[in-house]
């Protein structure tokens, strides 16, 4: 009895299959158009400026010299030399006063003026 009803349900199965329609013929589908649509570029350029400002901002504030401000500090050490010739004295602590206050990239002389030029 299993056998006459495996086989009555294969028949079945077959002419179902057969008989039914592909998907291809039972939806008539448009033919895809070979046009794009406009691309609005400063929306593009207006998120990645947007992006790019949030993720370089971090990078110019970030504190460059851990120990600042405390005891053992390392930069917090100026070194001067007066010459002999009357000139002004000459410090190493304009250079280093922006890190050991705790100062970022955007602190420092030269680099901190090309920090500027980054969005963020």
């Amino acid at each position: 009895m299993t056998l006459r009803k495996n086989l009555s349900l294969g028949l079945l199965t077959a002419a179902a299959l057969l008989g039914a329609p592909t998907a291809a013929q039972a939806v008539d589908l448009p033919v895809p158009g070979g046009q794009l649509q406009p691309v609005d570029a400063g929306a593009g350029l207006g998120a990645v400026t947007g992006a790019l400002g949030h993720g370089v901002r971090p990078a110019k504030t970030l504190r460059l010299d851990p120990f600042a401000q405390s005891s053992a500090d390392v930069l917090n050490n100026g070194l001067a030399l007066e010459p002999d010739n009357g000139l002004k004295p000459v410090s190493t602590a304009p250079l280093t006063a922006p890190l050991s206050g705790g100062g970022g990239p955007k602190d420092l002389l030269l680099v901190g003026e090309v920090t500027d030029l980054l969005p963020g």
